[in-house]
């Protein structure tokens, strides 16, 4: 029989006999295609060595990954390793130097051309790929071989093992089936014994409803002889008498009968009546429990002030119609809408109230005359300064005064308006600014929009 045997480790003898006996086959006039592991392999041997090369070794282009991890070498320089090995004879001979010294007796004996048997063929034809012995492209080509089979092999095995996992699924599925049909039969069975019970007893009723509309015919017609016979046997002494009566008895039955209407009526109008209101309340919980409304937690202006705090930032919504008089009690009339929100322009008002204070202290007064007027109208007050990255300490803010500062890259402007736009259509929000482009901005957005110097004398006067 002809032909060459393959060991285990996929090197077939012709490639061991060659080595053995000297004889150098035919090199091809081409690189041969490596198998993805033995290239993998190869450049990993190559990457690993860069440090040791040194950069006179070392091709120019490979230089500069000599620097990197060895992990981020393999994945950076793999394809220029790769050309660089079979472009340049001299690099890959130095480099096959180190890597069969590094691989000790194996390396030695891939480049003496007799591999060990027990060998990893991917090992043994990477290291031949540098080495070059004179049957290195058979130990290529093996190694490619078992790479192949085994690929096959474990797709074999895969294929094999998802072949049982339908077929068991499919028993299941079978079995399933069995019993849902098994089940279905029963339940027929017993839907047509009921069936069959139901039909018999509604024969029943229906023969003893015949019979008792019989029963009634019958005590109609022995009630109607019976009066008949009374009527003829009594006197005619007696027959105006029982005429009377009769007229008697018939108008107490229609009188009772017209009680009892009117008593029918009301009954029904006031079932009528409890039914609607009964409808009406059900109606009322079953959308009350869909919407699940309750008082709000949260404003929207806390929304808008959390958002600043967070990014150091803010923005919202409201209500239209700037003032031209500076009465401050038309700023009572707004402040007693019901839930409204005075937003104020901070530095607007203070520089317009007490400008020849420090910013810090026109702040602080501002802000504790806020909190009286909170005091006195119950509405939500929220005042927007602006530059919180230039303060080196913010001030608190007093119970029913909501302080916000606007962010580095936005102006209290800005906060202002984002404050009117979160409120929802509808709810009364009034804006203390006397800057124009403020005011028509937050005019037209539906706020209310007010002077600083209305505010200023309305906290005067307080």
């Amino acid at each position: 029989m002809t032909g060459d045997h393959h060991r285990e480790d996929g090197v077939t003898d012709a490639a061991i006999g060659a080595a053995q006996t000297g004889v150098e086959p035919t090199q091809p006039d081409v690189e041969p295609t490596l198998p993805d592991a033995v290239r993998a392999r190869v450049t990993a041997l190559a990457v690993d060595l860069f440090p040791s090369l040194g950069p006179d070794v070392l091709p120019a282009a490979l230089r500069r990954f000599a620097q990197f991890t060895p992990a981020r070498r393999a994945r950076l320089a793999g394809p220029t390793v790769v050309a660089q090995l079979a472009a340049d004879a001299e690099f890959r001979q130095r480099l096959a130097e180190r890597a069969v010294e590094a691989a000790g007796p194996l390396g030695a004996a891939v480049a003496a051309g007799t591999p060990p048997g027990a060998a990893d063929p991917v090992e043994v034809a990477a290291l031949a790929y540098l080495a070059r012995p004179p049957h290195w492209t058979t130990l290529v080509e093996s190694a490619s071989a078992t790479v192949v089979a085994a690929a096959e092999s474990e797709q074999v095995l895969a294929a094999s093992r998802q072949v049982e996992r339908l077929t068991e699924q499919l028993e299941r599925a079978r079995a399933n089936a069995k019993a849902d049909a098994e089940k279905l039969r029963s339940d027929l069975a017993t839907v047509r014994g009921e069936a069959d019970e139901l039909r018999v007893r509604v024969r029943e009723l229906t023969k003893a409803l015949r019979d008792s509309e019989q029963d009634v015919r019958r005590l109609t017609d022995a009630v109607s002889t019976e009066k008949g016979r009374v009527a003829a046997a009594s006197s005619a002494s007696d027959a105006e008498i029982r005429r009377l009566r009769g007229r008697l008895a018939d108008a107490e039955r229609e009188l009772e009968a017209a009680k009892s209407s009117s008593r029918a009526g009301r009954v029904t109008d006031d079932m009528r009546l409890w039914l609607l209101l009964e409808t009406l309340g059900n109606a009322a919980q079953g959308l009350r429990r869909e919407l699940a409304l309750g008082p709000p937690g949260v404003l929207p202006g806390d929304v808008v002030a959390a958002d600043v705090e967070a990014t150091a930032g803010t923005k919202t919504k409201a209500g239209s119609q700037l003032w031209a008089a500076d009465d401050p009690a038309r700023l009572d009339q707004l402040l007693a809408l019901p839930r409204v929100h005075l937003v104020i322009d901070g530095y607007n008002v203070t520089k317009t109230g007490f400008p020849e204070a420090a910013l810090e202290q026109q702040r602080t007064r501002l802000v504790a005359s806020l909190a009286g007027l909170a005091a006195q109208t119950n509405a939500e007050i929220t005042v927007v300064f602006d530059g919180a990255g230039r303060l080196a300490i913010a001030p608190g803010s007093p119970r029913g005064v909501r302080v916000i500062f606007s962010p580095a890259g936005e102006t209290a402007d800005e906060v202002i308006r984002r404050l009117v736009r979160t409120e929802p259509q509808g709810r009364p929000v009034v804006v203390v600014s006397s800057d124009k482009e403020v005011a028509d901005g937050i005019r037209r957005a539906g706020a209310y929009a007010v002077p600083s110097v209305v505010l200023v004398k309305r906290l005067d006067r307080a």
